[in-house]
């Protein structure tokens, strides 16, 4: 069981997500070969709530966007720390980048988060 995970939220154009699959598909297999515990990624469906401020405005999502969030799992930070000191020397993890990626990089966020509650 996981302990740890790194959480990225990203501003992506509807019309990018298709070519945006086979990015994180692709770079997801380069996080799983160098340790990673799992890799997943999720496409926004409902982004509407009363009760609190949703990500849409928050994230100040624009026309025509929708948000991905992508949570990668790991051991421990200490686990996360090599596992993502591996990657980065890996050259496959540039392989899978375009010269241009589809989603707004100025607007992604990210955070490791140790986990509170695991039932």
């Amino acid at each position: 069981m996981s302990k740890y995970v790194d959480v990225y939220l990203l501003p992506i154009k509807e019309e990018k997500i298709i070519e945006y699959k086979k990015i994180a598909s692709a770079a997801g297999k380069v996080f799983m070969k160098n340790g990673a515990l799992r890799y997943r990624e999720y496409v926004a469906s409902d982004m509407t709530n009363e009760f609190c401020v949703p990500f849409p405005k928050q994230i100040k999502l624009k026309p025509g966007e929708t948000l991905v969030y992508a949570a990668v799992e790991f051991k421990s930070e200490a686990h996360r720390n090599k596992v993502m000191k591996k990657l980065y020397n890996d050259p496959e993890l540039d392989a899978t980048m375009p010269g241009e990626p589809p989603f707004d990089c100025k607007r992604m966020v990210y955070g490791g988060f140790k986990i509170l509650v695991d039932l």
